[in-house]
């Protein structure tokens, strides 16, 4: 249900420009030649999907049993990755439209989807606010889904197309506290850098957004893990130097002293791993 609520309700606070501020802070606050979440970089794209078939298979199944689909629904993927959810759903749904916009996240679902014989899947290569959805998608989709993908600039535009596109049920998911590897940056720039880390938006901004944007969406609470696995340590730091930008021996000690504090061997395997939370924010059209 979309409208109009007053920002006065909240103190004349406009959340959708505090979502803005907190994003072009964190932005600013990124690392130069930090590549790794370049998704046109095919090996990036890899990395994430060896990780979807691994490490990240109890959030999908945890996220594919709680949603509400069967073989006639018709689905809007959007920053769909290289088919994290999209391809173990493929088989329950009518269709998917999945809006990916990295080429090594589209090459990696394509050659996944070609394998697994999946042949419902369309894809549409561009950023959600680049989207025209007459011309680009055949909606209403029964079903729209956004996972961890809430990397726009302008939220409120882009939640409202979400919601505009669907016909039943709006599902996003995103972070409620700092994921691990977040945290990691928080307790590395300053020791590195000499300068604060500074967070995207969260889960609360994002649910004040929609609520002055007169959506009033239900909010689940759910455990989010990660989990870095290296065949070696000196893999490791190699990983983290070029992660962190550690260019020098002093950056170099004070990230292996903190890895040490963080890292366990399982068998011939280093790994570093921890814990947060992300949320299901969700709502159903005309409730």
């Amino acid at each position: 249900m979309a409208g109009s609520v007053p920002c006065g309700n909240f103190g004349d606070i406009d959340w959708n420009e505090v979502w803005k501020a907190r994003q072009d802070r964190s932005d600013a606050a990124r690392i130069a030649g930090d590549t790794s979440h370049d998704w046109d970089r095919k090996e990036n794209a890899e990395r994430y999907a060896a990780q979807s078939r691994g490490e990240f298979e109890k959030r999908i199944q945890m996220t594919l049993d709680d949603l509400a689909d069967g073989p006639s629904t018709r689905v809007l993927d959007i920053g769909a990755g290289p088919g994290t959810l999209a391809i173990p759903l493929a088989p329950r749904v009518k269709e998917i439209t999945a809006v990916e916009p990295g080429a090594g996240m589209i090459a990696a679902l394509e050659d996944r989807a070609g394998k697994e014989g999946i042949r419902n899947i369309t894809m549409v290569r561009k950023i959600w606010e680049e989207v025209d959805p007459v011309r680009d998608l055949d909606g209403p989709y029964d079903l729209v889904i956004a996972s961890l993908s809430l990397t726009m600039h302008d939220i409120r535009e882009a939640v409202l197309k979400m919601d505009a596109a669907s016909c039943g049920e709006v599902c996003l998911y995103w972070f409620v506290d700092l994921p691990f590897w977040e945290q990691m940056y928080a307790d590395l720039m300053v020791p590195l850098h000499g300068r604060p880390y500074f967070s995207g938006p969260k889960a609360d901004c994002l649910w004040n957004v929609l609520f002055q944007a007169g959506i009033y969406a239900d909010v689940r609470m759910l455990p989010l893990d990660k989990e870095y696995r290296f065949s070696s340590r000196d893999e490791m730091t190699a990983f983290f130097k070029k992660r962190f930008g550690v260019t020098t021996a002093g950056q170099e000690l004070v990230l292996e002293n903190y890895l040490s504090g963080l890292i366990r061997t399982e068998e011939n395997t280093v790994v570093i791993s921890g814990t947060s939370t992300f949320a299901k924010i969700w709502w159903k059209k005309g409730n």
